[in-house]
């Protein structure tokens, strides 16, 4: 069966292992859900990942970060923003910010995917694919 939004299940994956307070969890892998992997990892909401081959098919194996105990989430939320039913874009002047900056925003560009930091940056926009805080 094909899958209508691989992000938000991305996301998803990530959210519910996160709320079951798990170490891991296995995402399959495509290019997007690789740069935003390196996204969540170069702003420390991960604590690492790795690709693993099954054969002919790629995953991601994330790592989990959480505080002293696992009662403290480095992640509290996710958020997916742009849908394939509704998408949502933003110009380099309304970019968005998350918590008033203490949050993340995953932005496609076509500088490629980056935070909503890097797009202010860059003064580019784009397509708004999540939030994280």
């Amino acid at each position: 069966m094909t899958m209508s939004d691989p992000i938000a299940d991305m996301l998803t994956r990530i959210r519910n292992a996160n709320t079951a307070k798990h170490d891991t969890v296995d995402i399959p892998m495509s290019k997007m859900k690789l740069a935003i992997a390196n996204i969540l990892l170069d702003e420390g909401y991960i604590q690492k990942y790795d690709i693993v081959e099954d054969g002919a098919f790629k995953t991601i194996h994330v790592t989990l970060k959480y505080g002293a105990d696992k009662n403290e989430k480095v992640i509290s939320g996710l958020k997916r923003i742009s849908k394939p039913g509704l998408r949502v874009y933003a110009n380099s002047a309304d970019v968005p910010k998350v918590l008033g900056g203490l949050g993340t925003a995953i932005i496609s560009t076509n500088q490629g995917v980056i935070t909503d930091k890097e797009a202010r940056k860059l003064n580019v926009g784009g397509e708004v694919l999540a939030y994280i805080w």
